[in-house]
């Protein structure tokens, strides 16, 4: 069913261009502003609105499409746990294997989906295939995922997000012994000079910073506690490759395919442990711990072995 919004238009948006205002109203980005005018979901009075026209004074009528329930997912392997959840929030633990939302070509399960499937409604702000989420994990990542089930809690949390208030914490398997035990890495993010799908430290690329401790080490790798201040695409595995410390089964950035079958690895050793942050309506810190999922605890069990 669709969501029907009337807004009232106020006095600084008077005039403004409707997807602009509407961006700002609603919480969305211009472009799916713009993409609801285009589908003739904005009216005034009895006028349907082009993403160009003008508001004037009075209220504004949208149509917000339920897009989480238009396309069915397969199911999400194993499930998706909720850690915690109240009105505004959810946290919840994501398998390997399912990404954060939809995106061209990928035709797997979504954490969009999942939650949709077990009726958990989202917030209504962000794109329509990504409503609800302010941060996201790679497919082959398992671990903590907040997500947003207000309106007021995702604004605020894709701000504390961009603010770097957020504390992510996760493990990983490095190969080999970092030297020294514990630091800093700050080295700029980019796509890879040569190949679309990997990332690289390139020169003039995003800053990208990531605190590291080693936890344990075994006679071949080393189980690392990291801490990121910023959150770019791939940054724990390419600064980890960067340093010549690939991930322990991380095939797409060098590791040892040897170690990997050893370890039965068919992903990257890692995994997001620990997520904390002021909650977006009521204050007070939500912090949440998440064990580690049987594929990679028992290529622990042989490392320790």
């Amino acid at each position: 069913m669709p969501d029907t919004r009337h807004l009232p238009v106020p006095d600084a948006l008077v005039g403004e261009r409707a997807d602009v205002a509407l961006a700002r109203m609603l919480g969305l980005s211009r472009t799916r502003s713009a993409e609801l005018a285009d589908l003739g979901l904005v009216t005034q009075g009895f006028t349907t609105l082009g993403k160009g026209d003008r508001l004037v004074d009075g209220v504004v009528t949208v149509e917000l499409p339920d897009a989480r329930a238009a396309v069915p997912e397969p199911p999400v392997p194993g499930g998706l746990r909720v850690l915690y959840e109240d009105d505004d929030v959810a946290v919840i633990d994501k398998p390997v294997g399912v990404a954060a939302h939809a995106s061209p070509g990928w035709t797997g399960p979504t954490v969009v989906g999942a939650l949709a499937s077990a009726g958990v409604t989202l917030a209504s702000s962000g794109a329509a295939e990504r409503q609800g989420i302010v941060h996201r994990l790679d497919v082959g990542t398992s671990g903590l995922m907040v997500v947003a089930k207000s309106d007021a809690a995702y604004s605020v949390l894709k701000r504390a997000f961009k603010e770097r208030t957020v504390e992510k914490i996760y493990h990983a398997v490095a190969q080999g012994h970092l030297d020294p035990t514990a630091g800093t890495i700050d080295a700029p993010i980019a796509r890879h000079p040569s190949s679309d799908y990997k990332f690289a430290v390139v020169e003039g690329g995003r800053p990208s910073i990531t605190h590291y401790e080693v936890l344990e080490m075994f006679p071949s790798a080393s189980l690392v506690e990291i801490h990121l201040e910023t959150g770019r695409t791939h940054q724990i595995r390419v600064h980890m490759a960067a340093m010549r410390h690939v991930l322990a089964g991380d095939l797409t950035y060098g590791a040892d395919p040897v170690l990997a079958q050893r370890l039965g690895l068919t992903r990257q050793w890692l995994h997001a442990r620990e997520l904390a942050f002021e909650h977006p309506t009521r204050g007070g810190e939500v912090r949440v711990t998440s064990e580690y999922p049987e594929d990679l605890a028992s290529a622990l069990e042989v490392l320790r072995g």
